[in-house]
C-alpha cells in the first residue's frame, strides 16, 4: 500500500494510510503519557519527515505529508486535537535513501533536515504547548527519524515519539546468518 501511495500515486491509500499513522501516534502517546499527573492539555503537533524536493516533483505529491493531515484529521476526530505542520526540510545534496545499507544512510543523513523558519514562527506565534511527534511512511534503519529529532531540537522542540506505518524486516548480517538444513 505504502509503494502504491508513493510510487504509483494511488491518492485514496492516504486515508487508510493515515488512519493506521493516527493508531500509532495514539498508542505511542497512551504509552509515554499514562504515568503524567494530568490529563495531557497539549496538542499532538505531527511532523512528517520530508521527501526531497526533486523527488516531490517527480511524485507529484508528498506522501508522508499527506499521510500525517490525514492522521492528524483522525485525531482530532477522536477527542485528541493535532495538526500536522510540515517543519522540517532537507539539505541539499541529499541521496535518494533507496538500496543503502544502515551505516549509509546515517552519514547520507547527516545533518539532512533543518526546521523551516517561517512554520517555526508561525508555531510559536500560536503560543500553545504542543506535544511534537515525527512521523514517517517506513522506518527501516531508524536514521531518518534521528536525524529528523535532532534537528527538531535544536530549534527547541522535543519530539516524544517518532512513529511509523510499517518498518521493514531487519537483515541479519551475512556473519550473523543461521544455516539450516
Amino acid at each position: 500500500m505504502i509503494l502504491g501511495h508513493k510510487e504509483h500515486r494511488l491518492l485514496a491509500l492516504a486515508r487508510p494510510l493515515g488512519d493506521l499513522l493516527a493508531v500509532a501516534v495514539s498508542a505511542a502517546l497512551d504509552d509515554i503519557l499514562a504515568d503524567a499527573p494530568a490529563p495531557p492539555t497539549a496538542s499532538v503537533l505531527l511532523v512528517p519527515v520530508p521527501s526531497r524536493p526533486s523527488t516531490v516533483r517527480q511524485r507529484g505529491h508528498e506522501p508522508t505529508l499527506s499521510l500525517a493531515r490525514v492522521a492528524a484529521a483522525q485525531l482530532t476526530a477522536l477527542g485528541r486535537p493535532a495538526l500536522c505542520v510540515g517543519l522540517l526540510r532537507t539539505r541539499r545534496g541529499l541521496a535518494d535513501q533507496a538500496g543503502l545499507d544502515a551505516a549509509a544512510r546515517a552519514v547520507n543523513l547527516a545533518s539532512a533536515f533543518r526546521a523551516h523558519a517561517p512554520a517555526l514562527r508561525r508555531l510559536a506565534g500560536a503560543g500553545r504547548p504542543v506535544h511534537v511527534v515525527v512521523c514517517d511512511d517506513v522506518l527501516t534503519t531508524g536514521a531518518t527519524a534521528a536525524e529528523a529529532q535532532r534537528a527538531l531540537r535544536a530549534v527547541g522542540l522535543h519530539p516524544l515519539a517518532a512513529v511509523a506505518v510499517a518498518a521493514t524486516r531487519r537483515r541479519a548480517s551475512p556473519d550473523l546468518a543461521i544455516i539450516t538444513r
